[in-house]
């Protein structure tokens, strides 16, 4: 029945600021108000609410104020470059230096690698790409492991 994921919503300060910051990174608009803008992260399939709040602040927690946008591993792979060719910041996660990224985790039999990184009011944002999923095959994976070495020990 579900077949993926079709809207996300953050919390912004700066409408301006945050709709400039989305496009950037790829994404169309289709949809403003003074109170909320929409923008398509894939047309007809997924979209990015952006709501004007004083509520920014509150503290970050996996739960809130995450979004992880889906990418190719080849895509992922550029990802370092083109974030900072592009003005964004990658950020340390899970003990993996912003400069190591991407990483890989792992939660139970599926392991994924990802990049991290904030938005203009510190929502964080992840680019991701699974590597395995339900996998029985057994890995080579330690904590804290970067997605090159990910590739030498697993190819």
């Amino acid at each position: 029945m579900i077949q993926g994921l079709y809207e996300a919503h953050l919390p912004v300060s700066d409408m301006d600021a945050s709709v400039a910051f989305y496009k950037a990174l790829g994404l169309e608009v289709y949809d403003k108000t003074p109170r909320v803008t929409f923008l398509w992260i894939e047309k007809g399939k997924s979209q990015l609410g952006l709501w004007k709040s004083d509520h920014v602040s509150t503290p970050y927690h996996p739960s809130i104020r995450h979004i992880a946008f889906y990418v190719s591993l080849e895509d992922l792979q550029c990802s370092q470059k083109w974030l900072h060719d592009n003005g964004f910041e990658v950020r340390d996660a899970f003990g993996v230096a912003a400069k190591d990224q991407p990483l890989v985790l792992k939660n139970n039999n599926n392991y994924h690698a990802a990049i991290y990184f904030y938005d203009t009011d510190g929502n964080s944002l992840e680019l991701i790409s699974p590597l395995k999923l339900d996998d029985k095959m057994t890995v080579n994976y330690e904590d804290k492991m970067t997605l090159s070495c990910w590739l030498k020990l697993n190819s």
